[in-house]
């Protein structure tokens, strides 16, 4: 008994064989196992392959995800985002208590004016660990009664990873992502434009001391 050679397993499976041939093939697979089996193999690979169209990602967030990225780029060569973004607070920026000693990083509370929001953030990471967690509340930053729920965020880092959220009702939110040190936190504003806010050294004093420097 002659066996199907792959590039007839694969014709077959895509329907890539005349009508003459296919019948005597089909004959073929009724009294043979092992092309049978083998046939089978390609239909499943086929399907995968047909299949893979539908774990694209939206295109709102690949859009966002590109602006995220962009944006943290842009921060990281000191060029502007295109957005006014205002830091309010940082809580690096404030000198430690006589007799206390700086924690040297851990956690960083860090307060942003983004049009239409204020956004508030907690960033820490625990002593070992290798992951980031974010948490924050969107608040009108005309109207502070007003709160940003459900709006999407993405928090990205420059290894390539992404972690997609949502706020809440109160406007809250919270993820994690691997450490990486330079983050960013990307939303679209009332303009449907991104809103990209750096967190370059996210846990380090290191970009905190530089702004501090004359003529930075």
């Amino acid at each position: 008994m002659n066996h199907f050679t792959v590039e007839d397993e694969i014709d077959f499976v895509n329907d890539a064989v005349p009508a003459t041939r296919k019948i005597a093939m089909e004959e073929h697979l009724k009294n043979c196992r092992r092309c049978a089996k083998a046939v089978s193999q390609w239909q499943r690979v086929r399907e995968c392959a047909a299949a893979e169209a539908n774990y694209r990602p939206p295109q709102e967030a690949v859009r966002i995800a590109k602006a995220a990225f962009a944006g943290l780029q842009l921060a990281l060569r000191g060029e502007s985002t295109g957005r006014s973004i205002e830091v309010v607070f940082d809580s690096f920026l404030q000198a430690p208590l006589e007799g206390f000693r700086s924690a040297g990083g851990g956690t960083r509370h860090v307060l942003y004016r983004a049009d239409p929001f204020q956004i508030d953030l907690q960033i820490e990471v625990q002593p070992g660990d290798k992951r980031v967690v974010v948490t924050g509340q969107l608040i009108g930053l005309r109207d502070p009664q007003v709160v940003g729920g459900n709006v999407g965020l993405i928090l990205a880092n420059l290894c390539g990873r992404i972690v997609r959220t949502v706020t809440n009702q109160f406007g809250e939110f919270r993820a994690e992502i691997e450490n990486s040190g330079d983050l960013a936190l990307v939303f679209f504003g009332a303009d449907q434009k991104p809103v990209v806010i750096p967190l370059q050294d996210a846990l380090s004093q290191s970009s905190v001391e530089g702004r501090r420097r004359p003529g930075r």
